[in-house]
C-alpha cells in the first residue's frame, strides 16, 4: 500500500514539474515575442524621424529652387 502511494506521489511531482516547465517556457516565449515587438516599434518610430527628416530636406530643396526661379524669372523681365 505504501508503494503505491509512493508511486502516485511520484507520478504528481513528475506532472508538477513538467507543467513548471511548459509555463516557464511559455512565459520566455511571451517575453520574446514582447521583446520583438518593443524592437519592431523602435525601428518604426527611427524610420518615421528618418522619414520626416528627408521630407523637411526636400521641401527646403524646393523651397530654394522655387527661390531661384523668381530670382532668374526677375533678372529676365529687367
Amino acid at each position: 500500500m505504501q508503494t503505491h502511494r509512493l508511486l502516485k506521489m511520484h507520478r504528481s511531482a513528475v506532472v508538477a514539474t513538467l507543467l513548471a516547465c511548459a509555463a516557464w517556457a511559455l512565459a520566455g516565449c511571451g517575453a520574446e515575442v514582447a521583446g520583438a515587438a518593443a524592437t519592431a516599434g523602435s525601428l518604426s518610430a527611427t524610420s518615421a524621424k528618418q522619414a520626416q527628416a528627408q521630407q523637411k530636406q526636400i521641401v527646403e530643396q524646393f523651397k530654394s529652387m522655387q527661390d531661384a526661379g523668381v530670382a532668374r524669372a526677375a533678372s529676365a523681365a529687367d
